[in-house]
């Protein structure tokens, strides 16, 4: 999923360099302060570039925080590929599928720049539209496994699964912060039973 439209995007690699530098010190400020602290000026200090290269590309901080969430979703499914592709996951295995996908997240949660405070998208209400970070999820998930799994394509079994990797994420979502709030590596029995719910739940439409 590409970076959200940029005021000006990035033509030559040293511009998409220095891009990457302003995303990279976003995510480091992230894990110092919170978002309310965040100032696209802080930014341009720590990426050590002219605050007008801030606004080449970005009109406020959420434009930033926006594209670093994006960058997060991109970087997460680039781990959960390597990971199938590593193991040569079939359609016998969704389980072993799904357990990446917790594990990567989980990864993410301990390690990534930036990703306590961001993750997949910035916060919106309940009932905003439907590109809210958990649909983005959701269906980049099913894309993404969709050929390794061999998951049908046909428009029923599709809304079905649309349906069921919403719910899926949307339920890890809610207990995996649970374990994060239980232990700040994340609680291993809230993890196992995590997945455990996941596959009990998804065995209705992948078995």
């Amino acid at each position: 999923m590409p970076i959200p439209p940029l005021r000006r995007p990035p033509v030559q690699r040293r511009s998409a360099e220095r891009l990457g530098r302003i995303l990279d010190a976003c995510a480091e400020l992230l894990d110092e302060m919170s978002y309310e602290e965040l100032s696209t000026r802080a930014v341009a200090e720590r990426a050590q570039v002219p605050i007008g290269s801030v606004y080449r590309f970005f009109s406020n901080k959420r434009a930033m925080a926006e594209a670093l969430a994006h960058r997060n979703l991109d970087e997460y499914a680039a781990r959960i590929t390597r990971r199938l592709a590593g193991a040569g996951a079939d359609g016998s295995d969704w389980r072993a599928a799904m357990d990446v996908v917790v594990d990567e997240y989980l990864e993410m949660k301990r390690g990534a720049p930036g990703f306590a405070l961001v993750e997949f998208g910035m916060p919106v209400p309940a009932t905003g539209l439907p590109d809210q970070p958990n649909h983005l999820v959701a269906d980049r998930l099913r894309a993404l496994l969709a050929e390794p799994l061999g998951i049908d394509g046909t428009a029923e079994a599709d809304e079905r699964l649309r349906v069921a990797f919403l719910l899926a994420v949307e339920t890890a979502d809610a207990l995996l912060r649970l374990a994060f709030r239980v232990d700040p590596e994340g609680d291993p029995a809230v993890v196992a039973e995590t997945k455990e719910l996941l596959r009990a739940y998804l065995a209705r439409v992948l078995d």
